[in-house]
């Protein structure tokens, strides 16, 4: 069984005892947290349940790992022949959850 959930503006694939990374949820490590907007959710069998655009009951359920960072972006700006030169980057925070069900 396999669900496709959106969490922080992406969609991710999830199947149970997986762990997705996704962006920062404000929960401490060890909380259970429910995703609801599920698009679509594969059986096993092959049945598969579409939404337009979420499955009406449908949740995955997970436990927090972890809150991480993730790796650290560089952006440099430089506009030539005006000796100007800039450094700037940012490193997004992160939630590791791990699914334990899917509810369909």
């Amino acid at each position: 069984m396999f669900a496709i959930v959106e969490a922080g503006g992406r969609q991710e694939k999830v199947t149970p005892g997986a762990v997705v990374v996704v962006d920062h949820l404000d929960l401490e490590p060890g909380a259970e947290f429910t995703f609801d907007r599920v698009l679509l959710v594969g059986k096993d069998g092959g049945d598969v349940l579409t939404g337009a655009p979420y499955i009406t009951g449908a949740t995955v359920t997970g436990v927090i790992e972890e809150q991480t960072q993730g790796k650290k972006i560089r952006v440099f700006k430089m506009k030539r022949r005006k000796q100007e030169r800039k450094t700037i980057g940012h490193r997004s925070q992160l939630t590791r959850v791990k699914v334990t069900a899917i509810n369909a």
